[in-house]
């Protein structure tokens, strides 16, 4: 039989003799023995091991054997630990009686049967490696039970996130197939107006006034066209950690000074103010990249600011430059002032604007990817202004993030 130094065995006796036979009847090389002379030693023992099996004397001075196995049964830790008495009074019914009260499992009498005593001894030592079988396994199969909920807990969160992905791809195609639908349909209106001209031989329709009236609609609708292809295309190579930035040197304030001169020509009626005078903002940046943040905030600037003037403003920072676009219009609601920045997410006011949802999201991708950051502050009813810093310190540009749309 091999040594298991997790079994131990407590044997209690005031006399030095008795506990020098007791051990020798019962040693082997399959548990260790650990002798007490009193009641206290054996307390601080049972502190300090876990026991197999507790063989007492009954008749000890100071504390007795029965005293012991009630102080014994009333910690919780030794509670179901086995007893075993041992007495040299005779075989009086009404002393084993009290053993048994007290919790003995056997009553044992001097002088000992050295082979009886070690049989009983490895009975309780298997009764012991049951025990701890047991609890292993109520253990393992409390772990399995615990992974089976956290495994079902994750099967239900993955199918509600499937669910949700399958109802925002839904919306998703739904937006698209109406957003694409509009400037399609104003453009096949204006074909077959200019068809029904052509057939009719009305030659003045197409008098050079009304030639430039035509071409500024189709161009509006051919960029929103592009503007929503553009969109998707961006969306896609974000999600699939595909889009780079491209570095180079970069003059913010003459970058914002051309893009603030093409969005006024093209919405010349709503006043747009850039101060950026005197600020020296040149840096490592994808120019390319950085017109579109600031055409993404210009075009939502003007399509919640209720046709009041928006200014946009250069700063700079300590290590950084921060561009503000601040409108006049709807604003932002506290709660929803994170989740502007999400994808196909229009909240308050803003859900009742055509447009994918798509603007906000890809510009804070861009800002991120460029190692910047994009935040907003908001009153409702009285306007928003957006900021982006942006770090001058020429860097490699960390990588974009690549999580899935949910």
């Amino acid at each position: 039989m091999t040594i298991d130094p997790g079994i131990k065995l407590l044997i209690v006796d005031d006399l030095a003799e008795n506990l020098m036979a007791l051990e020798a009847s019962i040693r082997d090389d399959a548990w260790s023995v650990h002798p007490a002379s009193s009641g206290d030693e054996a307390l601080a023992l049972l502190l300090e091991h876990e026991f197999a099996l507790a063989i007492l004397d009954v008749q000890m001075p100071g504390m007795n054997g029965f005293e012991l196995a009630e102080l014994i049964r009333g910690m919780a830790r030794t509670r179901h630990l086995p007893i075993v008495f041992v007495s040299a009074a005779g075989k009086e019914l009404d002393y084993a009686f009290k053993g048994y009260e007290n919790g003995a499992v056997d009553f044992l009498y001097k002088p000992l049967d050295a082979y009886a005593v070690k049989s009983k001894v490895q009975v309780f030592v298997d009764l012991y490696h049951q025990r701890t079988e047991l609890r292993r396994q109520l253990a393992a199969l409390e772990e399995s039970r615990r992974r089976q909920q956290a495994l079902v807990a994750e099967l239900q969160s993955t199918q509600l996130e499937l669910e949700r992905a399958l109802r925002m791809r839904d919306e998703f195609m739904s937006m698209v197939v109406h957003e694409l639908r509009t400037p399609l349909s104003v453009l096949a209106m204006e074909v077959r107006v200019r068809q029904h001209q052509v057939d009719a031989g009305n030659t003045t329709f197409f008098s050079p006034e009304n030639l430039s009236k035509m071409f500024e609609r189709d161009q509006r609708q051919v960029r929103s066209l592009t503007r929503l292809i553009d969109d998707m295309l961006d969306v896609s190579q974000i999600q699939h950690g595909k889009m780079s930035i491209r570095r180079g040197p970069c003059d913010l304030a003459a970058l914002l000074r051309r893009v603030v001169d093409e969005v006024q020509g093209q919405r010349s009626d709503v006043p747009i103010t850039l101060e950026a005078d005197g600020v020296d903002a040149v840096g490592e940046w994808d120019e390319f990249r950085l017109e579109q943040v600031v055409v993404n905030l210009l075009t939502n600037a003007l399509r919640y600011g209720a046709g009041k003037p928006i200014r946009v403003e250069l700063d700079q920072l300590p290590g950084a430059a921060a561009i503000r676009v601040t409108d006049q219009g709807v604003g932002i609601a506290p709660d929803d002032r994170e989740r502007v920045f999400e994808q196909f997410v229009r909240v308050g006011e803003r859900a009742r604007t055509p447009g994918l949802g798509l603007g906000l999201y890809i510009t804070k991708q861009l800002v991120e990817a460029h190692g910047g950051t994009i935040s907003v502050e908001s009153t409702l009813g009285e306007g928003s202004t957006f900021t982006v810093a942006l770090p001058i310190a020429s860097a490699q540009a960390p990588a974009l993030r690549t999580a899935r749309a949910a």
